[in-house]
């Protein structure tokens, strides 16, 4: 399979591409004129301090905002998505900070939560649905053990995997991942990168917001950096340092000598 970088090469047509997004709350626009692009099997980091637009951008993806203007195309073609289920219905899951799980159930009834599977009687098919959970967190995350806990006792590494396997089980392609690192230890950051490399080599596309620069650069392929609701730039990682992603957050300006 061609790698993204191959792909934008040769001119494919993206999974996604947002263009000229513009969103405005009370006369202030969060996002002004921003265009991004998304391939398959890439990860696209967002990045900005709080407040420079880019949760508004791709929650405008994910159908909990609307656009003012601009245009949305999923593989090439114009589509409208104005609510959460527009965007599911296109492939595209959003992984939220919070993860969205339920405490006190265990993995399998987090993965089918209001999907659940159900016998001829319409009764709850508990054991469908744990054999179902270790399919795909035995494809995701081997090692993944606690199936009869509820989430509350698992790591915060474990408790994103679920919140992966599930939108990776109804057939996400175009996955936003809002900080997926934030407040885990190495060893659980670790674990995190291994599944989206796994992810990648699956051929999903995925846009990764946040703020930490070193998690940007370890794994992403593209940045695009905003900056007051506008895009600074969008940079191969392979071409820029730490700094040079901070002086684009901080001064709004791209690197010398790199293309944006």
């Amino acid at each position: 399979m061609a790698t993204p970088k191959e792909l934008r090469a040769q001119g494919a047509t993206p999974m996604v591409e947002m263009t000229d997004i513009s969103i405005a709350f009370g006369g202030v626009k969060a996002v002004d004129q921003v265009s991004v692009d998304l391939h398959p099997g890439e990860v696209v980091g967002l990045l900005g301090h709080n407040g420079a637009g880019k949760s508004t951008l791709i929650k405008v993806l994910s159908g909990a905002y609307q656009m003012d203007s601009g245009e949305i195309r999923i593989n090439g073609d114009k589509v409208e998505i104005t609510n959460p289920r527009d965007a599911r219905s296109h492939n595209i899951e959003t992984i939220y900070q919070t993860l969205a799980l339920a405490d006190n159930l265990d993995a399998a009834s987090n993965l089918f939560l209001g999907r659940e599977i159900t016998t001829p009687m319409g009764l709850v098919n508990d054991a469908a649905m744990e054999a179902e959970c270790r399919k795909i967190m035995g494809r995701l995350n081997p090692n993944f053990r606690k199936f009869s806990e509820p989430v509350s006792a698992l790591s915060g590494g474990q408790r994103q995997s679920v919140a992966i396997a599930r939108a990776v089980y109804f057939n996400a392609k175009i996955l936003i991942m809002d900080e997926p690192t934030a407040a885990l230890g190495p060893h659980e950051t670790q674990m995190v990168a291994e599944l989206i490399q796994q992810l990648k080599a699956q051929g999903i596309g995925i846009f990764l917001i946040d703020h930490d620069v070193h998690a940007v650069m370890e794994l992403c392929d593209r940045a695009s950096v905003m900056k007051n609701g506008q895009l600074v730039g969008t940079v191969d990682i392979e071409d820029v340092t730490d700094d040079d992603l901070l002086s684009m957050i901080i001064l709004g300006k791209n690197p010398a000598g790199v293309a944006a």
